[in-house]
């Protein structure tokens, strides 16, 4: 099927159009999870893009509460009050989402009020609008029946299912459900089960449509009222947890409505009407009474009921009991900023699935916009999205380019050897963790030498996105706060590659290393060479050269110790040194080793070390 977008080469799908489609629904109807019955579903969508003749690269798209099918584009014809399409920013030629590679496919949720079967549809057997009588709904039913959707337009499987917010729950259904269909899924700001406080603002907003007298029990439709002032009050709660406090502080502070703004006419609204009122009521006054005329009441009741009852943990057991159906590639992706969707939960997440055994990669987006954040702060969540999509149609794979030589951070002879030695201690087919990873050389050098699974730890963004480009999993973390969330066990080699002497906590680190993982490959810079010695003693300054190639008031390095250091922590905590490697890159540093005097000799040095039997 060809995309309904015009596409033109400014970055935009360009014109689009929303199609609906009727369900070819089996007899009897759509059952659904409470075992309600609805036998005639339509569904709103659209499509971007071209599908490639191998159907592997369609993307499916989740919207969030009050979105729509009408991601990305132009229509020619809007609907008054039609806010434009919600993610244009991501999906187009050239953008996270790249219409040239991908196929991309959104559709509005059952019991929405924008062209899919919903409250304020027709009901068959009536003739009259559902209202009242439209069924509860959950997260999984929504899922079902846009699988329904995407078989009926001829599409068995997804190359990614990507949404944010309460998109990222159905993403999460997706895999859950439906694991044998999709290849990768990314969850966005989004959570496996709302906290209180969340619930608490859906269950306020909720009365406050329904305490609304126009609401009528639900059958307002063809009454001349709707419930406007209680919509307009939930959206204005849902609104004040969608920006960080930062924003609203930056946005609004405590400041109020000046005869010379309303000259100036800035802002929108009766002008008069807002002299003297803080900006911020103003503000959500407007969003309030847009919302009303772009969404339904009924649809905002079911739709929030539906996010509130969704319970991943409670359904299955356990996060992890659920998760062990998944069966494709997931990408967590939090922001700093939400507190309606905090870090923690995106972290909870991740962590399931990493004991679930599953291949998943984490980021944080360090943005101020708060829960909106995935819509507003596109740019570096572009950047993140397009490294975890999977190459498609005759694009190279990913890190087949860099992967025949190390990056110039990497190039020295040192470096190159220390490679070289822990690729000889890996065995073939061992999983890994590579701690502090940097951009994945290692890991694509182990995958590719020994077919390694690796898996990265790294806290640099940039580096997390060179992982994710070269098709590794990458769990964005500070690995000073321990690895909690792997269980025991879980790998055959961890390693720590030039990272000991700049963590905090380099004992905790060691013996986390040595609880997920079999043995422990670590290198380090030796302080006690003899050039350092030479140096520190001749001038009386710390030494700088190729091993500390850093003035000493701007080193990452926090730790400076010797190998025999280094053996006396490890005779201390009970580990064994099982292979050492020592590293020099200068004919004396040579002979010094040689000699026995590795202490003496040594740039640097690589040890497999495991615990030791009692």
């Amino acid at each position: 099927m060809n995309s309904n977008a015009q596409g033109n080469r400014d970055g935009s799908v360009g014109i689009v159009r929303t199609e609906t489609i009727r369900l070819d629904l089996p007899p009897g109807g759509y059952v659904l999870d409470n075992g309600a019955r609805l036998t005639q579903i339509d569904v709103a969508y659209e499509t971007y893009g071209q599908r490639s003749p191998k159907d592997d690269n369609v993307v499916f798209v989740c919207h969030a509460l009050s979105g729509n099918a009408h991601a990305a584009g132009t229509h020619v014809n809007p609907e008054p009050e039609e806010p434009g399409a919600w993610w244009d920013a991501m999906i187009g030629p050239g953008r996270g989402i790249d219409t040239d590679h991908y196929h991309v496919v959104c559709a509005n949720v059952l019991g929405g009020c924008k062209g899919t079967t919903g409250p304020a549809s027709i009901e068959p057997a009536t003739g009259k609008p559902y209202g009242s009588r439209f069924p509860d709904l959950t997260v999984g039913d929504i899922v079902g029946v846009h699988r329904l959707l995407l078989l009926q337009l001829g599409i068995r499987r997804l190359a990614v299912v990507v949404g944010g917010s309460f998109g990222g729950m159905q993403v999460i259904e997706w895999a859950v459900r439906f694991p044998d269909m999709l290849d990768r899924c990314i969850v966005i700001a989004s959570c496996a089960g709302l906290t209180a406080q969340a619930l608490a603002f859906d269950i306020v907003g909720r009365k406050a449509i329904t305490f609304d007298p126009d609401w009528q029990g639900g059958d307002y439709y063809g009454t001349g009222r709707i419930p406007a002032k209680g919509l307009s009050l939930a959206r204005k709660v849902g609104h004040i947890t969608y920006l960080s406090r930062e924003i609203m502080a930056e946005k609004f502070g405590r400041e109020k409505w000046t005869k010379e703004d309303v000259v100036a006419g800035t802002g929108t609204g009766d002008l008069e009407s807002r002299l003297d009122k803080f900006q911020v009521q103003t503000y959500l006054e407007y969003q309030g009474e847009r919302f009303t005329r772009r969404f339904d009441a009924n649809s905002y009741l079911k739709i929030t009921r539906a996010m509130d009852e969704y319970d991943v943990a409670g359904k299955h057991g356990s996060l992890e009991a659920a998760f062990a159906r998944v069966q494709c590639k997931v990408l967590v992706v939090a922001v700093s900023s939400d507190w309606l969707f905090p870090p923690e939960q995106s972290t909870d997440i991740a962590n399931a699935m990493l004991r679930a055994g599953k291949p998943v990669s984490c980021c944080l987006l360090n943005a101020p916009h708060g829960h909106d954040a995935f819509l507003v702060d596109v740019e570096y969540l572009a950047e993140v999205i397009r490294a975890f999509l999977p190459w498609v149609e005759a694009v190279p794979t990913p890190g087949a380019a860099a992967a025949s030589t190390l990056p110039a951070a990497d190039a020295a002879d040192v470096s190159r050897s220390q490679y070289d030695s822990i690729a000889r201690m890996v065995r073939t087919g061992s999983k890994i963790l590579d701690l502090g990873c940097g951009g994945g050389t290692l890991l694509t050098r182990l995958a590719r030498e020994k077919e390694a699974q690796g898996v990265g730890v790294e806290i640099d963004i940039r580096h997390v996105l060179e992982v994710l480009d070269r098709g590794h999993d990458i769990v964005q973390a500070d690995i000073d706060a321990g690895l909690a969330m792997i269980p025991d066990g879980t790998y055959d080699y961890a390693i720590l590659s030039e990272t000991l002497q700049v963590v905090k906590k380099p004992r905790f680190v060691l013996s986390e290393m040595l609880r997920v993982a079999k043995e422990g490959i670590v290198s380090f810079p030796n302080f006690a060479n003899w050039r350092h010695r030479v140096s520190l003693g001749l001038t009386g300054h710390m030494p700088k050269n190729k091993a500390l190639p850093f003035e000493w008031y701007d080193t990452p390095n926090i730790h400076l110790f010797t190998y025999h250091d280094f053996l006396e922590l490890c005779r201390a905590d009970g580990i064994a040194i099982r292979e050492a490697v020592f590293l020099t890159h200068d004919v004396v540093g040579r002979a010094l080793v040689g000699m026995g005097a590795a202490n003496l000799g040594a740039n640097s040095v690589l040890v497999r070390i495991a615990r030791a039997r009692a």
